[in-house]
């Protein structure tokens, strides 16, 4: 899996992307499924957190989620994130 993450209009400090990542782990059981996560964190008025997931079967995923703290947005866009990976992978278990 190819993890990028991305920050736009401010600096991401260390503690941040140590949280970031030790979330991404959570999605640790779909990553060989996962050809690309990229991660894009915005600041603007608030801060704004994409995901976006490409799979190996050609499948994408885009997740976006906005708060006033850093740390909530990426909760809440990983929490959407592995609803969704979670049904995707139940979609092709399906398939199969």
């Amino acid at each position: 899996m190819n993890t990028e993450i991305k920050a736009l209009h401010f600096t991401l400090h260390d503690d941040a992307k140590e949280y970031l990542n030790k979330k991404i782990e959570r999605i640790h059981n779909a990553e060989n499924m996962i050809v690309d996560l990229i991660i894009t964190l915005k600041k603007e008025k608030d801060f704004d957190v994409e995901a976006m997931v490409n799979f190996r079967w050609g499948v994408s995923i885009h997740v976006k989620e906005e708060s006033f703290e850093l740390t909530t947005a990426i909760d809440k866009m990983m929490d959407k994130l592995e609803t969704k990976i979670t049904k995707e992978k139940e979609k092709v278990k399906e398939k199969r």
